[in-house]
């Protein structure tokens, strides 16, 4: 339990600056190069939880770096290597100001919005006498802006493109690679006895090119249910059986947290952050069908720093 990885402070050559995202460290090199290392930490409701839970970091990591090589005939990716379990190094890219979420079933907060009265996300039109975990006919696309702190916000195409954030040209290109990656991360995890139920995805352009950036089919960025028995837990209204980080969520608002000002975070006893763990593990071993294979955390803030090192002078 104490040996996870929840604040790094490295200084590598040519380093520029340094940026503490919720989850991950990343670090800019030469401004060429990111650095991008998967902590232990854990977030819900936009608020970085006081515990870390140990192997989420490299388990972020490693299926992320999985689906990129997956799809890298789809887009191209800023993903050069990982040569470190909890570590991504690959080209900067000037990120788009928006992460374009994509949902193939009602659930999770767009259940709640709809449950409360909402008929429309993002734009996006939903029809009157709709159920929870119930599929869309086809995938919505629900994007939101990118707040370094705080909330993100709900927006639709309309806003971006006439808003200018992103040109009309761009927004339909990262519009289409969206539903193409989503298309292919549900073909994964069906294979897998799996449903991706919904997703976000992050792009960004590196000399006049859209790149796929940051991290892809993670449990911290998607939500998969169980694909034996979804059928016969929606038609009786039970709960899905679902990996992914919705139940962290759900364990926070029993005790009364939803991030909102004035509310403090409960304490995460050492059972709760064993099973939090033991469930990210197994999400990497169901979507990847491999084993998970645990790395010796008893220095890791150490390992990680030499391994980045040594790649970094591979590569300067």
């Amino acid at each position: 339990m104490d040996h996870v990885l929840v604040k790094t402070d490295f200084q590598f050559p040519r380093q520029k600056k340094r940026y503490q995202g919720k989850v991950r460290d990343v670090y800019f090199i030469d401004e060429r190069f990111l650095v991008m290392v998967a902590t232990d930490r854990i977030s819900a409701f936009d608020v970085v939880l006081p515990r870390g839970i140990p192997y989420k970091g490299q388990v972020l990591n490693q299926i992320a770096s999985e689906f990129l090589n997956d799809t890298a005939d789809i887009v191209p990716s800023w993903k050069i290597a990982s040569p470190d379990p909890m570590v991504t190094i690959g080209y900067w890219c000037q990120p788009f100001p928006v992460e374009m979420i994509i949902r193939g079933y009602l659930t999770g907060s767009s259940w709640r919005s709809y449950r409360q009265g909402s008929r429309e996300i993002c734009g996006v039109k939903l029809s009157d006498g709709l159920r929870e975990h119930q599929k869309f006919e086809e995938a919505i696309i629900t994007p939101t802006t990118k707040a370094e702190s705080g909330h993100d916000e709900d927006i639709s195409r309309q806003e971006i493109i006439e808003g200018g954030l992103i040109s009309e040209e761009d927004y339909l290109q990262i519009e289409h690679y969206t539903r193409e990656l989503f298309r292919r991360g549900s073909q994964i995890a069906e294979n897998r006895g799996l449903i991706l139920v919904d997703t976000k995805y992050e792009f960004g352009k590196r000399n006049g090119r859209i790149y796929l950036i940051d991290e892809i089919h993670t449990p911290d960025s998607s939500r998969y249910f169980y694909l034996d028995g979804y059928e016969e837990r929606f038609r009786s209204g039970a709960q899905q059986h679902q990996l992914s980080k919705e139940f962290v969520r759900e364990w926070l608002m029993q005790q009364g947290f939803q991030g909102k000002e004035g509310q403090k975070i409960p304490f995460m006893p050492d059972s709760f952050v064993k099973e939090v763990s033991e469930r990210y593990i197994e999400l990497y071993e169901r979507i990847t069908g491999k084993d998970f294979i645990l790395t010796d955390t008893l220095d890791v803030e150490k390992r990680v720093e030499h391994n980045i090192m040594a790649f970094l002078e591979s590569i300067l």
